[in-house]
């Protein structure tokens, strides 16, 4: 039997009156890769913020391997790595120093030099981050996000502004860290990085979960032949095929 690290609970939030995040549960177990598809607006992000306590739910709870993330925020990301869609970075900090403040924090952290090679930025260590194009600066979040070795990693629209060849050479990255037993959480609208990646998936419309599954269950019942079909399916947007 499959052991649950991420437990989500009857979640809801409402920002200035409107329902971002309604009564959304789900469980993620060990090892797995578990996508949270959506539209932009869809209450993707907030779940996250929710599930990690940067943000407070209006109702409804969220554990990491049986924590609150608000009340145990130490324990928590000693285990957990985090790659949000809008890091900031201090000015004039370069690649290796942003790496080594991340590296400092751990007590066991990943060789970032390692991590750099792999995701190709180690001709870019001596460079100011603010200087990285839109796409080197997304793999440096996924870089700090992975950089304390944790069991449990957060991405949040991890590709978004890499081109097809970038996304291909992370979504690799991924796949063999999850073979060393690496639990990933990931946010995405891309039905191909979904396919490529998770074992299972939940798919939100205005904050409600609208079904989940495998991507062959999600598919099956849906009666379509691929994803991005399934997806314009529950969506209710068939008609855009």
């Amino acid at each position: 039997m499959s052991e649950q690290c991420i437990r989500v609970e009857n979640l809801s939030k409402s920002f200035s009156g409107r329902k971002v995040v309604d009564d959304l549960s789900f469980e993620v177990n060990k090892g797995e890769v578990y996508a949270i598809l959506g539209h932009n607006g869809a209450g993707k992000s907030t779940t996250i913020d929710l599930i990690l306590g940067l943000k407070e739910p209006d109702s409804g709870e969220a554990t990491i391997l049986g924590m609150k993330a608000s009340k145990n925020r130490k324990k928590v990301f000693e285990k957990v790595g985090v790659q949000l869609q809008h890091t900031e970075y201090q000015n004039m900090m370069t690649v290796e120093e942003a790496c080594l403040e991340y590296a400092s924090l751990y007590e066991k952290p990943y060789d970032y030099n390692e991590l750099l090679i792999t995701f190709g930025l180690s001709e870019l260590k001596k460079s100011y981050v603010n200087k990285l194009s839109g796409g080197e600066r997304q793999k440096l979040s996924v870089i700090l996000a992975l950089i304390g070795n944790p069991e449990i990693v957060f991405l949040d629209e991890l590709t978004t502004g890499l081109d097809v060849a970038a996304r291909r050479e992370v979504w690799l990255t991924l796949k063999q860290l999850k073979e060393k037993g690496l639990t990933i959480v990931l946010t995405t609208h891309y039905m191909e990085e979904a396919e490529a990646l998770c074992d299972r998936v939940c798919l939100i419309k205005s904050g409600q979960k609208i079904t989940e599954g495998t991507i062959s269950e999600v598919i099956k019942h849906s009666g379509k032949s691929n994803l991005e079909e399934a997806y314009l399916y529950y969506m209710g947007e068939e008609e855009l095929l």
